[in-house]
């Protein structure tokens, strides 16, 4: 009952989602409209959908009436019984559908028996339960006290969640005697208020306003909301800027740097707003003051634009207007007196530089050089140095004259290149000084060999390349530089020259050590290979070092199975005997494949392409073998035609095709049926595999042909017919029985064992199979018991049951 009941309640929600996939696309057939009121409290009567449908309070529950809302929150509960729809909760209209007007809730209504929908709506009906609210709770208005009667002043609108009549309709503003507010109405609807002047303003008389606005809706009962409005009125410019003072004077030394403030004016405007910020200037200032002199506009700072030179000018006069936002401006004068300092700093004059020597070379002169100062005294006194951590010092010779030397032999390949800078000082105060900065470029020697970025390097390459693939690159560096620097790629000749050494697989380019295959790879012959590689730079003498390569030849699906057994291109086609009594799952044959490739190219996997009885036979996917699959019946065709695919497990796969007939028989004793004539395939070379294991084959048939002739006669030769036939229990007289083991060759996979006795009195060489024996068969291979088979003769000429 409990899986009937399951069973039912599947195939109702396959239908319900089938007729709401119809429903979908083929759009309602009937549509229903409610409304309902917003905020209304506990569970609400919406409608009674047995009237509507015109049904019986008794047909809803038979006909199975169900409600379908949308989304995972069910809104609605019908009442079976008395058809009654109710609203489960509470709706906010705002929540559920924002601004959108009308707000209506989409619901179906399903009647399963028989299947009937219908498409219904319902409306949300909006209430004023929100108030107008202004965003800013202060609104800033600046005005100038010189706008005209009538300048109006937008102002932003409030907003309200409610719709329609319920949203905002008018704007009012508190009593005042300046302003009035207008209510205006945008493009999409929505309205905003509009301050509008009625009275000329006087920042001296009142220099702020401050009134409130009120938005109001057209509920019932109505809803409002305030905001303040703060009116700023502004000044106008009626005052000029006056400076603290109408002459400043300053002094600066001659050293001081660009950027040095020099004074500051201020001046002083009683206007407010824009009206009182000054900005301030150079007054017709020469090229000279330009050049020399910048002022801050804002700040009134004075700062020197380029150095000042003492022996040039001693003093500058420099005038500076004060300007507003409008037309006023003031002017003051500024005089500035130029300090002296000891300025001139020593100079460096080169007679002899070297911009470059070889690296490990004894002590090398690098430089000669004399310095002097325009000064006198102490501030003409001039001393010279390096920085200690150089590998060179000065030597000094006549006044004033140095020559810079090498400490020591230079490495390139450690610093290639040297600022040495040279400082002389003077001796004034402060003191100053100069420097002198020489570039040393220290040219290579080729005392660096090549060195690999790796010691040994191992590239893949896919077999069936084409030729010249590129398969990987090598790289190394020299320390060197220049043509020392320049290396040169190759290969070196392996231990075994011919055609199969590594070097005539690969080449390399001599420039970029890229790697390329010369011919096409085969993964089956070659899995991998090694070549060493040398890299030589073009010094003089040239320097070189060496690295391993190992190339590893990736396997690809290009071999296809290879049946092994039954053979297919065998002169007579390979039949499987079949006992009719055979139990399902006996063992018909098993398929024998292999696969050149290797990894999952190599693994195989058989499927039963084609039968002549259908679900008669099974292979197994895995290993080849080939079961019954029923019992088989008297009406099942004595022979049987199987076409069966082994296909490996490459990309793309590669398959191959084997046929395999099969003979039901009544007993092993029963003659040989041969199949019907098929046609006869086209001769293809065989290789040279395919010859070895037809010769295999062969032998292990002729052996075991022979050993059984061979056992045969001699357990015949040993008995006598006068002996007593105790131990076999036939019609004509007891004989010895013997157990026959015959191997699992040919089509048979398993070893079976019967017993053996010859018939006595019959005058003939005959005996009889009583019954096999099974050592090696697992339990789950029934029906390989040949009890009752009726006998037939053999080529031999024995009987066999």
């Amino acid at each position: 009952m409990e899986v009937s009941s399951k069973l039912r309640r599947r195939q109702r929600q396959v239908l319900f989602f089938f007729f709401l996939l119809v429903l979908s696309v083929a759009g309602a057939v009937d549509s229903r409209h409610y409304s309902v009121v917003e905020e209304k409290e506990g569970i609400s009567f919406v409608t009674n959908l047995a009237k509507d449908l015109g049904l019986e309070q008794l047909e809803l529950s038979k006909r199975g009436v169900r409600v379908i809302s949308k989304g995972n929150k069910p809104l609605l509960q019908l009442n079976q019984e008395t058809g009654d729809l109710w609203l489960n909760e509470k709706l906010d209209r705002e929540e559920l559908c924002g601004h959108t007007e009308p707000c209506v809730l989409h619901f179906q209504v399903l009647l399963e028996s028989p299947l009937n929908i219908y498409q219904a709506e319902l409306q949300v009906l909006d209430i004023n339960d929100h108030s107008p609210v202004f965003l800013d709770k202060e609104i800033v208005l600046k005005v100038s006290e010189s706008s005209p009667i009538g300048t109006t002043f937008p102002l932003r609108n409030a907003q309200d969640m409610d719709v329609g009549e319920n949203n905002i309709n008018n704007y009012i503003i508190s009593p005042n005697s300046y302003f009035h507010v207008l209510t205006r109405k945008r493009s999409d609807g929505k309205i905003y208020p509009e301050l509008v002047l009625d009275k000329a303003l006087d920042r001296e008389e009142e220099a702020e306003l401050r009134v409130t606005l009120t938005a109001q809706d057209g509920g019932s009962p109505p809803r409002s909301g305030t905001a303040q409005v703060h009116i700023e009125v502004l000044d106008i410019n009626d005052n000029a800027p006056i400076f603290e003072q109408s002459v400043y004077r300053a002094q600066v030394s001659e050293d001081s740097p660009t950027g040095f403030l020099i004074i500051t004016v201020t001046a002083t405007d009683i206007d407010l707003g824009v009206n009182g910020e000054i900005s301030y200037s150079l007054f017709q200032a020469s090229d000279d003051i330009s050049r020399t002199f910048e002022i801050h506009p804002l700040l009134g700072e004075i700062r020197l634009k380029e150095q000042l030179d003492f022996e040039k000018i001693q003093s500058y006069e420099v005038n500076v207007e004060a300007r507003d936002a409008g037309s006023f401006s003031g002017k003051c004068t500024v005089l500035i007196q130029v300090l002296d300092v000891n300025d001139h700093a020593p100079e460096v004059t080169m007679s002899a530089m070297t911009s470059s020597i070889p690296e490990n070379s004894p002590e090398t002169m690098v430089a000669l050089f004399s310095v002097s100062d325009l000064d006198s005294g102490q501030n003409g006194k001039v001393s010279c140095s390096i920085p200690e951590h150089l590998p060179f010092f000065l030597k000094s010779s006549v006044e004033n004259m140095y020559t810079l030397v090498t400490e020591k032999p230079l490495d390139r390949e450690g610093t290639a290149e040297y600022n040495i800078t040279i400082t002389a000082s003077d001796m004034g105060t402060p003191r100053l000084q100069t420097q002198h900065t020489i570039t040393l470029q220290v040219s290579d020697v080729n005392d660096n060999a090549p060195e690999f970025t790796q010691s040994s390097y191992t590239l893949w390459v896919r077999e069936n390349n084409s030729p010249a693939l590129h398969i990987g690159s090598i790289s190394a560096t020299d320390r060197d530089s220049g043509s020392n620097a320049q290396l040169t790629y190759s290969l070196l000749p392996g231990p075994q020259p011919g055609p199969d050494a590594a070097a005539a697989l690969v080449s390399i380019n001599a420039d970029s050590g890229q790697l390329f295959a010369l011919r096409a790879l085969d993964y089956e012959a070659l899995q991998a290979f090694e070549v060493r590689v040398r890299a030589a730079d073009r010094g003089s003498p040239p320097l070189s070092s060496q690295a391993l390569v190992r190339v590893q030849v990736l396997d690809a699906n290009d071999n296809s199975p290879f049946v092994l057994y039954p053979l297919q291109n065998a002169s007579a086609p390979c039949t499987e005997l079949l006992p009719r009594a055979a139990e399902p799952g006996y063992l018909v044959s098993k398929v024998v494949a292999v696969d050149r490739d290797s990894g999952q190219n190599a693994w195989l996997s058989f499927q039963l392409l084609k039968a002549t009885e259908p679900g008669l036979f099974s292979v197994w996917p895995h290993n080849g073998e080939v079961r019954t699959a029923r019992l088989l019946s008297e009406r099942d065709a004595p022979k049987h035609r199987l076409l069966l695919l082994v296909k490996d497990n490459g990309e793309p796969p590669r398959s191959a095709s084997v046929t395999l007939h099969v003979l039901l028989v009544d007993g092993f004793s029963q003659p040989y049926l041969p199949l019907p004539d098929a046609p006869a395939p086209k001769r293809a070379q065989p290789d040279r595999l395919t010859a070895y294991l037809v010769i295999a084959l062969a032998a292990v048939t002729s052996l075991f042909l022979l050993s059984l002739l061979l056992f045969v006669a001699a357990r015949l030769c040993r008995r006598s017919r006068a002996r007593s036939l105790a131990g076999c229990a036939l019609p004509d007289g007891p004989l010895p029985a013997h157990l026959l083991d015959v191997s699992g060759t040919g089509t048979l996979a398993h070893s079976y064992q019967y017993e053996v006795c010859l018939q006595g009195g019959a005058g003939t060489n005959e005996f009889k199979f009583l019954k096999p024996g099974f050592p090696n068969l697992s339990p789950q291979v029934p029906g390989n018991e040949l009890e009752g088979m009726p006998s037939f003769r053999n080529s031999l000429g024995f009987n066999i049951q």
